[in-house]
């Protein structure tokens, strides 16, 4: 069974959004094993210079590097300036990696300045889920929903029309 890990910084703050992020996370254990890692969000003041920005972006990339198992996995960093897939492109890609030979999928979620280009370089793929801007937090069920649709694409489920 393909396992798929959520790297992401901060931890869901809304209710609404946590029980978005179970009921896909319920629903996406019939198809992979899933594993969600919170890593922590580096604290800035309520008006961050850029430069507090700069090393608060590198603080939570290395953070991510620092659990990111590069040779073991297939590493998809979601960015805005990536690639847009369709669901169904993102379906396929699942399923090329996966009949590949690798046996885990591991996407890289930011903090609410992105990510380290560090994370991007290290990355086997960069992925936008659009050229708007979206909370982090909502992005990580946004993401749950996608990867969960794949999947039923992948396997000719109702869920996808």
């Amino acid at each position: 069974m393909l396992s798929v890990n959520i790297i992401c910084i901060g931890s869901l703050k809304e209710k609404y959004l946590t029980m978005a992020c179970e009921e896909y996370i319920k629903r996406l254990g019939a198809f992979c094993k899933l594993k969600v890692t919170e890593l922590n969000e580096y604290k800035l003041p309520s008006n961050p210079s850029s430069s507090q920005i700069q090393k608060a972006v590198l603080e939570e990339g290395n953070s991510i590097l620092s659990v990111l198992n590069a040779k073991n996995s297939y590493n998809i960093a979601m960015c805005i300036e990536g690639k847009h897939l369709s669901s169904e492109q993102l379906a396929r890609q699942l399923e090329k990696i996966s009949v590949g030979g690798q046996s885990s999928i591991c996407f890289l979620i930011g903090g609410s300045y992105g990510l380290y280009d560090e994370v991007k370089k290290k990355a086997d793929l960069n992925l936008s889920m659009s050229s708007m801007t979206f909370p982090h937090q909502l992005a990580r069920v946004m993401l749950l929903e996608q990867v969960y649709r794949a999947f039923q694409i992948n396997n000719n489920g109702k869920y996808h029309k």
